[in-house]
């Protein structure tokens, strides 16, 4: 250990050596999500253009060779001499963190990217960027490269290759950056094309008039290479796109306009269905954490209904008011606001954390509301929601009771978990887990064969029940789902607290068939409507079960997909024996524990939410009530002719 502290031992790094250094500070991950988090970054500030009214397209073209290119018609990039730096602009804002014209409220009334570390941490986390501007009649270039030193492998990023140079004339308008991720900072640098084209068409629902073109040029298939996206109803289009599989009962509500310094856009409508989906953005980047906006508007919305309630005699003058979830049962809405100033937790922007937007949100919304509900064409839908509010509200007293009961541990806590929950013996919850199996036998093994220092066990003795299809009373009825909220003690809905949690990780255990798949939908649908920071959070994990084990005297190698398969039949040789597992149960507790459980070998896949809308769209197309999209969904991506994947090598490639 070194005894002497002194200024040498003081690290400074330069430029842009410190997001390389610390990505996560920037982009939160080196993941899948923060190499797209790339891709947001220029989009976002394409999008700036186009929403202060300076472009109408937006192309996002993934490339061949790993790069990816975004282009608008803008005002393009300035491109003159910076007055203190003696740069270009461009120069300034690739290469300097916290550089960026939005910091005050001339060139841009409403922007996402207010840090101006964007663009700079895009070139310093890439193998190369360019940038082409289209201004002024002139076409300008500059490339920038992050270089490794081949004696020190010291890595300098997003280093100018030259000067911002002229190309041409040209009658273009714009800026185009191409960018290609640097394989040394990310796990995998290939994009997808499904996360890249759901953005660009939410996007395209957030900003009415603004056509978004998406061309993927890895795909063959030419028909299938380009989508564009362009809707000019805007929020209205937006909210009918998450109903679609839905049954609706009331028009789509559509609240716009400005107020305080801020532009507000609300669109409501009201399903059938029995829980809310409320996707919120902030200057078009998505909130899914919330904040201060979403406070505002459930706020006013309570408020409104409410005081319509009592004006129309449904409240009498003893009643309590309803609560803001009876009004919120079957919502779908889209809130979108822009901020001149937004305050985000983090440079990810999940939250909208300013104080000053509730208020202003609340008082614009609940005057809006209240004109609405006053107006005599719209008196049906209103009476619509009403009556569904206060059924809703019946059953929340129903379901605080059964709640109650369950915090008093009698029979709802206690009994179907005596003889259930294997507990673990560690108090740490943040090393504990808990497996949720599929039937008794697996569940017996998985006993068995656990360490029970910190893993729990909790058999499944059937299949829970479908808690999209259900009111939440009906959802606490069934024994499974009791029993599941109980081993991990954070209650559900309004009560959850995830501090709570008994279990860092909850692991769901099924067999890799149909109805091992049908269990796993089953349960992430609930943990997703009701348990859904379980998941946002990074508690939610699948086992993964191997398919095969592959015997050759006492060496014996399990293969958990069929090229893993391939490849160990290559190793061992010939004279193996190979069996196929079909179900949990077939394992005994070693072969469980060996395979699935054990921490050094295991496989897990972590459940996340990329793409909240399209979340939401999938749990309503395959857990709903509608059968038809559902049968839609599958003639589209079921392969009903492939019965078995697994083709066995030949005795050739054997010996090879």
């Amino acid at each position: 250990m070194a005894q002497n502290y002194t200024a040498k031992d003081i690290t400074v790094l330069d430029g842009l050596d410190a997001v390389r250094m610390r990505p996560g500070m920037y982009i939160g991950t080196t993941g899948p999500r923060g190499l797209h988090h790339l891709v947001w970054e220029i989009v976002d500030n394409a999008i700036d253009e186009a929403s202060n009214g300076y472009a109408d397209e937006i192309s996002v073209t993934l490339k061949k060779d790993g790069s990816c290119e975004v282009t608008d018609n803008g005002r393009g990039l300035p491109v003159d001499i910076h007055p203190k730096l003696g740069v270009s602009a461009v120069e300034v804002i690739y290469t300097q963190l916290h550089a960026g014209g939005k910091f005050d409220n001339k060139n841009y009334a409403y922007s996402g990217g207010l840090h101006g570390v964007g663009a700079s941490v895009v070139n310093a986390l890439s193998e190369w960027c360019t940038v082409d501007v289209y201004r002024d009649f002139t076409h300008y270039q500059m490339r920038f490269e992050s270089v490794e030193d081949p004696k020190t492998h010291k890595i300098t990023s997003g280093r100018p290759c030259a000067p911002l140079e002229k190309v041409g004339n040209t009658r273009k308008r714009g800026t185009v950056i191409c960018f290609k991720p640097d394989w040394r900072v990310f796990e995998d640098t290939e994009f997808s094309a499904d996360t890249v084209r759901h953005r660009l068409r939410e996007l395209a629902y957030l900003n009415k008039g603004v056509r978004f073109i998406f061309t993927d040029e890895r795909i063959k298939d030419e028909n299938l290479r380009r989508r564009e996206y362009l809707y000019d109803g805007g929020l209205i289009d937006f909210v009918g796109y998450l109903n679609k599989d839905k049954t609706v009962i009331t028009e789509p509500m559509l609240f716009e306009g400005d107020t305080s310094g801020m532009r507000v856009r609300v669109c409501i409508q009201y399903t059938d269905s029995y829980t809310e989906s409320l996707f919120s953005f902030v200057n078009n980047i998505p909130t899914p954490e919330g904040g201060t906006h979403e406070t505002g508007f459930k706020a006013a919305l309570t408020k409104a209904f409410n005081d319509y309630a009592r004006k129309s005699g449904v409240l009498k003058e003893k009643d309590n008011n309803l609560a803001g979830d009876d009004f919120r049962e079957g919502m779908t809405a889209v809130l979108a606001v822009n901020v001149k100033n937004p305050q985000f937790e983090g440079q990810t922007k999940g939250r909208l954390g300013n104080t000053e937007v509730r208020p202003i949100v609340e008082n614009w919304m609940g005057e809006r509301l209240a004109v609405y509900l006053e107006d005599l064409k719209n008196q049906s839908g209103a009476k619509l929601i009403l009556d569904k509010a206060v059924k809703a509200a019946k059953v929340r007293e129903a379901t605080r009771k059964a709640r109650d009961v369950a915090r008093q541990k009698n029979e709802l806590e206690a009994a179907p978990l005596v003889g259930k929950l294997s507990s673990c013996t560690g108090r740490d919850a943040k090393l504990n887990e808990l497996f949720i199996v599929e039937g008794d036998s697996a569940g017996g093994s998985a006993k068995q064969g656990r360490d029970r220092r910190f893993q729990a066990i909790l058999p499944l003795r059937g299949k829970p029940l479908n808690s999209e299809k259900k009111r939440l009373d009906q959802v606490l009825a069934n024994e499974e789902i009791r029993s599941m909220i109980t081993a991990l003690g954070t209650g559900i809905g309004e009560d959850f607290d995830i501090s709570r949690l008994k279990y860092d990780k909850v692991i769901i255990l099924s067999d890799a068939d149909q109805d091992g798949a049908h269990i796993r939908a089953i349960l992430l649908t609930f943990f997703y409507r009701y348990m859904k920071p379980l998941i946002t959070e990074g508690h939610v994990y699948m086992g993964m079960p191997p398919l095969y084990k592959v015997q050759k005297g006492e060496k014996s190698v399990y293969c958990y997909d069929d090229r893993e398969l391939n490849e160990a039949l290559k190793g061992i040789g010939k004279g193996y024996t190979l069996q196929r597992y079909k179900g949990l149960g077939e394992m005994n507790p070693e072969q469980l524990w060996e395979t699935t459980m054990n921490p050094e070998g295991r496989k897990l896949t972590q459940v996340s939410i990329e793409d909240d809308t399209e979340a939401e769209r999938m749990v309503t197309i395959l857990m709903g009530d509608k059968v038809e999209p559902r049968k839609d969904y599958i003639f589209m991506y079921a392969d009903f002719n492939k019965k078995d994947n697994f083709k066995p090598v030949t005795a050739e490639e054997v010996k090879a």
